[in-house]
């Protein structure tokens, strides 16, 4: 069946910024890169895009609204400001020269991808199972991210929070918390939002 929910504009004007998003990352940052939990969520949200998947775009929107909207504010301060907003240093890697500034241009996409999943589960409806996917999802990237990235690649985290590894808790232990934490503190605060908020699925 033809559907009509989504505009074609822009699922090709985000496919588009994506294609051109996941050669310079490869090349930039290597394929590791990809285990970023906003890197899923934005190489997912195209399938959920053209093929209007209310799950996948529930599950991106628990995994992405919240960390990109805390990494857009942190990003905006800085820029402002010129210090990050928890401490952190989240976007401290934006305002590195050594970087080519067209690398960490790219890395606005951070800025779009709330935006558009938002306007993806408004106007396809918010499916609950989304809660519990990104919870799994959660439990299989952690551990992975854990298993293949360094202390100094830190990819999600797994290393101790932010650019500086903050942590009062010893290797694996910090995954374990962060695998309890993450769907406590940030995907259950949005999956009840998105319940409130958005129309229920047809």
């Amino acid at each position: 069946m033809k559907s009509n929910h989504i505009p074609l504009s822009l699922k090709i004007a985000y496919t588009l910024m994506v294609a051109a998003i996941v050669p310079a990352y490869w090349v930039g940052y290597g394929p590791a890169n990809f285990l970023w939990s906003s890197d899923i969520a934005l190489l997912v949200t195209v399938v959920a895009l053209w093929r209007e998947q209310r799950l996948l775009a529930g599950t991106m929107a628990l995994v992405a609204l919240l960390p990109d909207g805390v990494w857009t504010l942190d990003y905006l301060l800085h820029l402002i400001a010129g210090h990050d907003l928890l401490g952190l240093n989240a976007t401290g890697y934006m305002f590195d020269a050594t970087r080519p500034r067209w690398l960490r241009a790219l890395s606005l996409f951070h800025i779009v991808l709330p935006g558009v999943l938002a306007f993806l589960v408004w106007r396809l409806g918010y499916d609950r199972r989304a809660l519990p996917a990104a919870t799994l999802l959660a439990w299989a990237v952690l551990p992975l991210s854990y298993w293949i990235s360094d202390v100094e690649r830190n990819i999600n985290w797994v290393h101790g929070l932010g650019a500086d590894h903050v942590t009062l808790l010893p290797g694996g232990w910090h995954v374990l918390a962060m695998m309890v934490l993450l769907p406590l503190l940030v995907y259950l605060p949005t999956h009840l939002l998105l319940a409130r908020l958005c129309p229920r699925p047809r």
